[in-house]
């Protein structure tokens, strides 16, 4: 698979921030600080092609992008996360919940978020 980076900061209920498009794991660097000293533990990843994650030519489409998500979440033993995605992290999180369920979220807070449903049409 596909190396995906992440930061993994203090202790808590998860929350799992995932950024949107071209962005990184930093754009959510000041709420992680403003929540981890406030007793949460706040995880944050580089989705692939982003950052410092794996560049790889193929998977570059949101059921591949909630997958990854889920194996990060399954890899971290993440309980009752909350989790949030700004933009296309919206529709990250979107697609994470639809394709392997809720056993393991708390909440999901959607931001400007998009459809997960990329697709391509004659005209793109």
């Amino acid at each position: 698979g596909t190396q995906i980076y992440y930061k993994d900061w203090a202790k808590g209920q998860p929350i799992v921030f995932s950024h949107g498009w071209p962005l990184s794991a930093d754009a959510w660097e000041d709420q992680m600080i403003f929540l981890a000293v406030r007793g949460y533990r706040c995880i944050a990843h580089d989705r692939r092609g982003h950052g410092r994650s794996g560049q790889p030519w193929d998977g570059n489409d949101m059921d591949t992008y909630a997958d990854d998500l889920a194996e990060l979440v399954a890899a971290l033993d993440l309980r009752d996360a909350i989790h949030i995605g700004h933009s296309t992290g919206g529709g990250e999180v979107t697609g994470y919940i639809g394709r392997h369920g809720t056993n393991r979220v708390a909440k999901a807070v959607l931001i400007g978020a998009i459809s997960p449903l990329m697709l391509k049409t004659q005209s793109n």
